[in-house]
């Protein structure tokens, strides 16, 4: 909501407030590990300093420079006109006194009378100048914001897997909206109310003791020490109870979106009342925060009022009494009280401005662990670029754990490969291009994680991977990836269209070309029976289509890609028997003259296999093709022949 507040309520004039943003919780954005905040919101401030300036001055960007260049002159014209608008009252006041010509008065008044338009009806506040400056930061704010959040949503997408696996959605989103805001309000607190409200300040010091007397400006110098004073201990110490209200703040907005996304869950279980109830809960923790935190900014509010009150009377007193003494003239009484009420105006928002600065630090914080969070999988300073002549991928004696930091050495590997912390033990295969290698075995084996290894979400404790004799950690991600299809045992889908949703496998396909890989992933007919045919909207995560349409589509967006290596991790678990038969048809097709790494759960679907590695706890136990594993009377052959009874089973009961 955008309003106009007091300045107590630690919010700037129309500026867009949200109430629940302050501070920065003391959560480590989307890992859930609760980490202290350091005491003070000015640790790091150099370092914050220098992330700030190169959105103060846009390089590449000669009208942008020229804007910001334009509003600093229109800064300083504000301060020279802030000196002349007492002036002209004193005189005023003293023409009319003393009896001056109608033609003097009248350009005196003229004059004072554009000096306020230009000023407005405070220092800095509504006028002319204020209000051009404003306008033309527009554009300079605007290209703060959009670098800052481009430069933030690039860097969350090189984070690795692992990361995102581990995130809290809400927390992370509330720290990239509080922390981008944060940039420009930083930018224009300092730019355009504190460094405007130091130099006000100092010019009146030097004009107070140079016209007047050394006692005015030693009466406005101890009021403005006394009252910064004050307001940085205090604020400091209230410090605590802004971060409490913003972590309490950032757990009742998670709750509420874990909650949301997971609505059938919910639904599933009855618990609508619980849900409630909890996001009750978080609701009165954060109140009972915000109660302590605007209990100590109201202490702060009248600290402030009685620092300024003191120095308005003592300076309006001795004023007073020297112009009684007819040392000074009336108009010089005016003078002193137009100067200092307009001198106070600012400065009675300098706390604001400080606090307003610190939350905006605090706000940075979390966005700062974001942006410095490191990337696990790393591209190497000369990594090349992939060059895939044929698709061979090995696998050389990979080992392999999700734990963070492990390490393996190359000389210790088989002691270590033994240890039960792994995912994968000395795992080592070849695929030979254009060959069909299947991966099976229990749930957690490792099958999926084998995967991912080639895809290179990870990098691997020990082993190697290599594509056409190249180690896929020394080549480039994106030229990795750009050779690879995937079709995940889980689709995921956005929030669009169903034809931009397959058309993300090659966004730059025609609607031709999305019509006949859908045609192609058995999807096509489906399609056109909806309402808006490819234009219908499939919700958030898809959750309009069933697991098999989602899963349909999950192999179309693979078609389209049209990659040389092809990955599916059981691309038709989702599927009913009639419409799993068509797209194993539609994937023998496709995968023909391609590597292609199957995980598959039903045996049936892999019989044709060039290959067939049965995966047990990390390790390849059994490899060979259908007929030889049978053969061999082990694993594959129990898995097998346990399928084969439960289907008979099945085929049974249906008669």
């Amino acid at each position: 909501m955008a309003s106009k507040l007091a300045k107590g309520d630690g919010i700037t004039l129309s500026v867009e407030v949200n109430p629940s943003r302050g501070d920065q919780p003391e959560v480590r954005e989307g890992r859930g590990v609760q980490e202290k905040s350091p005491e003070s919101t000015w640790h790091g401030f150099r370092q914050k300093i220098r992330f700030l300036v190169p959105y103060l001055w846009p390089l590449g960007s000669a009208l942008l420079q020229g804007l910001v260049m334009l509003c600093l002159a229109l800064l300083a014209t504000e301060r020279l006109i802030n000196v002349f608008v007492p002036i002209y009252s004193k005189n005023i006041v003293n023409e009319l006194t003393s009896g001056s010509s109608w033609s003097s008065l009248a350009t005196t008044v003229c004059v004072y009378t554009l000096l306020k338009f230009l000023q407005g009806g405070g220092a800095g506040a509504s006028g002319f100048v204020s209000n051009l400056r404003s306008f033309l930061w527009v554009r300079v704010q605007q290209y703060t914001s959009r670098v800052v959040q481009v430069r933030l949503f690039a860097h969350l997408h090189g984070l690795s897997l692992r990361w995102h696996l581990e995130r809290h959605t809400g927390d992370v989103l509330r720290s990239v909206d509080r922390g981008t805001s944060s940039i420009n309000n930083l930018l224009s607190y300092i730019l355009f109310s504190i460094l405007p409200t130091i130099a006000d300040i100092i010019i009146a010091i030097i004009y107070f003791v140079s016209y007047f007397s050394v006692w005015f400006g030693l009466i406005v110098l101890i009021c403005m020490v006394l009252y910064l004073t004050c307001t940085i201990l205090i604020t400091e110490w209230r410090t605590k109870y802004r971060r409490a209200m913003n972590t309490q703040d950032n757990a009742a907005k998670s709750k509420a979106v874990d909650s949301l996304l997971n609505f059938e869950t919910v639904k599933y279980y009855n618990a609508e009342n619980y849900e409630v109830c909890c996001f009750e809960e978080a609701i009165l923790k954060y109140q009972e925060s915000e109660w302590k935190t605007n209990a100590s900014l109201a202490l702060l509010n009248q600290t402030q009022n009685l620092i300024i009150g003191c120095g308005l009377l003592a300076g309006s007193l001795l004023c007073a009494h020297l112009v009684s003494q007819k040392t000074f003239q009336v108009g010089d009484y005016v003078l002193f009280g137009t100067y200092i009420i307009q001198l106070y105006t600012p400065l009675n928002w300098f706390g604001t401005y400080y606090r307003l600065i610190q939350s905006s630090f605090i706000d940075m914080e979390n966005m700062f662990k974001l942006l410095t969070e490191e990337k696990e999988v790393k591209d190497d300073v000369d990594a090349a670029e992939l060059v895939l002549t044929s698709g061979q991928v090995d696998f050389d004696r990979v080992c392999f754990s999700y734990s963070e930091g492990a390490s393996l050495f190359s000389e210790a590997v088989l002691y270590v490969c033994v240890s039960r912390s792994l995912i994968l033990h000395d795992v080592s295969f070849t695929v030979l291009p254009g060959q069909t290698l299947a991966l099976v075995g229990q749930s957690g084996s490792g099958k999926s994680t084998i995967l991912r290894l080639l895809f290179r979400f990870y990098d691997l404790q020990a082993g190697s991977i290599h594509i056409d004799g190249q180690d896929i950690s020394k080549v480039s991600q994106s030229s990795l990836r750009s050779y690879i299809g995937v079709v995940p045992q889980d689709t995921v889908l956005f929030n669009d269209t169903i034809g931009n949703n397959i058309r993300y496998g090659r966004v730059t396909a025609s609607k031709q070309e999305v019509e006949d890989a859908a045609l192609a992933a058995d999807i096509h007919d489906k399609i056109l029976t909806l309402p808006e045919g490819y234009e219908t909207q499939v919700g958030e995560r898809g959750l309009k289509l069933s697991g098999g349409e989602k899963q349909r589509v999950a192999i179309a967006r693979t078609i389209l890609k049209d990659p040389r290596i092809i990955l599916l991790d059981e691309a038709t678990s989702a599927l009913d028997t009639q419409t799993e038969r068509n797209i194993q048809a539609s994937l023998a097709t496709v995968c023909s003259n391609r590597t292609t790494i199957v995980v598959a759960h039903r045996l049936s679907t892999i019989v044709g296999c060039d290959q067939i590695l049965v995966v047990d706890e990390g390790r390849i136990a059994e490899r060979g093709r259908h007929e030889e594993l049978l053969a061999q009377g082990g694993l594959y052959a129990a898995m097998w022949l346990k399928q084969q009874n439960s289907e008979t089973d099945t085929q049974t009961d249906q008669r």
